[in-house]
């Protein structure tokens, strides 16, 4: 009878494992790596969650084989970058996650160059093996730390993503002004970047590190997240102010000649906000003293 009763209590503990917290969806691995707790799970509808730790934010929802469809709002936000550079050329994420923006962007630009840098390793797997990430001539990850892989010498974008924020994981050196002047350094004239931000309730440098944004780049412009405390920054380098009408115009033709798949203009209106020259509020971020 004991030797039932344990057998019962470890199929119980071996199901409930197979369950995500909401009881929705069944966990597909699990594993501790040098940077995360990588959590990686899938609904009944076939898309798949990748999490950084249990009950944790998610990090990339993501339904394999359908690279155009991206489930979170902010990374359809993040989409407003290419109303400000609507044909890049090169592209870089930082960032992996389980790929859904440059699995996207791939998708929806397959004349650009896209380069994905990732610190950890496991999260590069993870991508290759449960989302449908697949590198090609035109798309290659790269396991580097974000800031060293830009630092380091290499072409120019047209378009940089960072993503490599979270609510409560925050790498300090990926906020600086040091930082971002080898961001603004690696941008084409005409170019941008793309930052995802978590707001001031999740964030508390969230005032710092729109400040230290404003200090990094000539023009900046905030884009709400809807139902959501991400914010997406653009950063400028160059003082060639666009319009919103511009930019929605820009938006518009994206949707209908690239098949942009949900509205990115109505996005671009509803949450522009030109930052540039708002009163400044929070301390500049800088890299402590004595670092390399």
């Amino acid at each position: 009878m004991r030797r039932d009763a344990r057998r019962l209590a470890l199929v119980a503990v071996l199901v409930l494992l197979s369950w995500s917290v909401s009881g929705t969806r069944t966990v597909l691995y699990e594993r501790e790596s040098a940077y995360n707790h990588i959590v990686v799970s899938e609904d009944r509808g076939g898309r798949r969650y990748l999490q950084f730790e249990k009950g944790g934010a998610l990090q990339s929802v993501v339904r394999p084989g359908h690279p155009l469809e991206l489930e979170l709002p902010y990374t359809r936000v993040a989409m407003v970058g290419l109303a400000f550079v609507p044909a890049p050329r090169r592209i870089l994420v930082v960032g992996l996650g389980g790929g859904a923006m440059p699995m996207f962007l791939r998708a929806l630009l397959p004349e650009a160059h896209i380069d994905v840098v990732d610190i950890d390793p496991d999260v590069v797997e993870v991508a290759r093996r449960y989302f449908g990430f697949q590198e090609d001539p035109a798309l290659r990850a790269h396991v580097a730390d974000g800031r060293r892989f830009i630092e380091s010498p290499g072409p120019a974008y047209d378009l940089i993503l960072l993503d490599a924020y979270g609510a409560r994981s925050i790498p300090k050196h990926l906020v600086t002004r040091e930082f971002l002047a080898a961001v603004r350094a690696r941008l084409t004239g005409a170019g941008a970047v793309v930052s995802n931000v978590w707001e001031q309730r999740s964030n508390p440098l969230f005032d710092s590190m729109v400040r230290t944004y404003q200090e990094g780049f000539v023009q900046l412009y905030t884009f709400q997240v809807p139902s959501s405390d991400n914010r997406i920054l653009v950063g400028l380098p160059h003082s060639v102010k666009p319009s919103r009408e511009a930019l929605e115009a820009r938006a518009e033709r994206l949707e209908r000649e690239r098949g942009v798949p949900f509205d990115l203009s109505a996005l671009v209106v509803r949450g522009y906000e030109d930052a540039t020259d708002r009163p400044a509020r929070g301390q500049e971020l800088v890299d402590p003293a004595g670092s390399p």
